[in-house]
């Protein structure tokens, strides 16, 4: 039987704001870009000028995709569908090889200079069987770093991402539910890795977190811990620079004094081009901060190794 809306409950519907975003097809071009402009000056530079570079080959994966690379049985996403499963659910693809293709090909374009540590971790890449290359997926998808050789994580980390969202931008209305908690993918289950407040049309000031593995977004309340959902006594912490004004910075955490965690937020209308990814990696002295203060930080990014080298 067909529901009848009153005209209330239509312009409610009609207001309610998009759900989710999926990640806009130059993703990983316009990480690159980023990652590059704030490696200037940075003490960490090197290391975001490599990022950049592995950016770089993880959207030539997207527009030219291995020619191995297989979607996953869409059967099979349909159940996840009907049972409230996130249909590119990550903790079972990636015991599966429908990724690998996209590992072997990254591998194959990721420039590396001779006789150099990304040299040698490529080599190990390559070298590994397929058993022991899906141990370190799934200890990486599941946030166990300690199991995963730390150089490893970038590379690996990136193929990840590249096989995830290609799958998600191949397929036509996904038809994605919110997960079991606020902070999981609706596409994929894995955590969020920051939040994004928008600043521009009619959603303006909505918060999306995004994804750390297939990089969809999705609609959450703001003012609320996404771990604990709670409210009392957030606050938000930012690294003080001379370019910004007190309040004004386009990054900033919000930090949960009820579970002790914190979560990154990129403010658009402090600078409509920050993108999460790259606004994460270049803001690690934040983290830093926020550890001697007690916070623990939950959300993962794969393409850095916690306490790694």
């Amino acid at each position: 039987m067909a529901t009848i809306l009153e005209p209330g409950e239509i312009e409610a519907a009609a207001s309610s704001p998009p759900f989710l975003y999926r990640p806009p097809y130059n993703l990983f071009s316009v990480r690159a870009l980023r990652l590059d402009l704030l490696a200037e000056g940075h003490p960490l530079a090197d290391y975001l000028h490599l990022m950049a570079a592995v950016c770089r080959v993880q959207q030539s994966l997207i527009d030219e995709p291995p020619h191995t690379a297989v979607m996953p049985d869409p059967e099979r996403m349909t159940v996840c569908r009907q049972h409230g499963l996130p249909p590119f659910s990550a903790d079972t693809l990636v015991r599966e090889e429908g990724w690998l293709p996209y590992l072997r090909a990254l591998l194959e374009r990721c420039p590396a200079p001779p006789q150099s540590a990304v040299e040698q971790a490529l080599a190990r890449l390559e070298a590994a069987d397929v058993g022991q290359l899906k141990a370190w997926a799934v200890a990486l998808i599941s946030g166990q770093y300690a199991l995963v050789p730390a150089a490893l994580v970038p590379f690996l980390g990136a193929a990840l991402q590249a096989a995830w969202s290609h799958w998600l931008l191949q397929t036509p209305n996904p038809e994605l539910k919110p997960g079991d908690s606020l902070s999981q993918c609706p596409s994929c289950g894995s955590p969020a890795m920051a939040g994004v407040i928008r600043h521009r049309g009619k959603y303006n000031g909505l918060r999306y977190l995004v994804c750390s593995l297939c990089a969809c977004e999705w609609h959450v309340v703001r003012v609320k811990c996404v771990y604990c959902e709670q409210s009392k006594g957030l606050q938000y912490v930012s690294l003080d620079d001379d370019r910004h004004a007190a309040g004004h910075a386009p990054l900033r955490a919000e930090v949960c004094p009820g579970c002790n965690s914190y979560l990154k937020q990129i403010y658009l209308e402090n600078d409509a081009e920050a993108e999460a990814l790259s606004a994460d990696l270049s803001s690690l002295i934040l983290d830093m901060r926020l550890e001697q203060e007690g916070y623990q930080r939950s959300a993962p990014n794969l393409l850095l190794a916690p306490g790694g080298d």
